[in-house]
């Protein structure tokens, strides 16, 4: 599990592809620490497990069904990502909960500026907008980040200057590709609803939900 909190931004050092997947090499540092051999990190959101560490590249495969639901098969060498290792059980919780397993890709449609933050604009398709409100959380390329903003087939984040400065969020531009894990939680009661075990969107009302 992750927080969506990106510890360091990395870069591709090596693609090797296959006919469908393919391997990274990427190079980092504050990631490094305590770093061995089956962890996982999470690459522009995507959990990935470490299969082999060469001083401060380490080394996953990543399948063909990553490939397909993320932009990770778009990286080049040189490319930066945004890197987190998966949260310790002693250490602070302070994103929203992030699985590692993305949910569709989005597209940049505008990066605005306004006074000290900068207004981003993503369209994503209707099986990822439907799980996505206003004032909720949604990883963006792993960075856990709050909606401002929700239209028919889009919505608008407001990042910061730390944001800004500590991703590659604001380094992306117009038509780019970015990766998208919204709220579990959403996924959770939508799965629930539609069973047969008495809860319904008027239960759910019923009691202030």
């Amino acid at each position: 599990m992750f927080t969506g909190i990106i510890e360091e931004i990395g870069k591709i050092a090596a693609v090797r592809r296959g006919a469908l997947s393919c391997e990274l090499s990427v190079q980092g540092n504050v990631v490094f620490d305590g770093l061995k051999i089956g962890d996982s990190v999470a690459v522009n959101g995507v959990c990935l497990t470490i299969t082999s560490i060469n001083g401060n590249i380490f080394t996953a495969d990543v399948m063909a069904e990553s490939m397909r639901r993320s932009n990770l098969g778009t990286l080049q060498n040189g490319s930066e990502v945004n890197l987190e290792r998966a949260m310790p059980s002693d250490g602070r919780f302070g994103g929203h909960i992030v699985s590692g397993h993305i949910d569709g890709i989005g597209f940049i449609q505008s990066l605005i500026k306004e006074d000290n933050a900068v207004w981003v604009t993503i369209t994503a398709d209707s099986s990822v907008m439907r799980y996505i409100v206003e004032k909720g959380s949604i990883a963006i390329d792993g960075i856990s980040l709050t909606v401002a903003k929700v239209f028919k087939d889009a919505f608008s984040v407001s990042i910061i200057p730390h944001t800004g400065a500590e991703t590659t969020l604001l380094s992306k531009k117009s038509s780019d590709r970015v990766n998208l894990e919204c709220d579990i939680i959403g996924k959770y009661v939508e799965k629930l609803i539609g069973k047969s075990n008495g809860i319904t969107e008027d239960f759910l009302n019923k009691y202030n939900f």
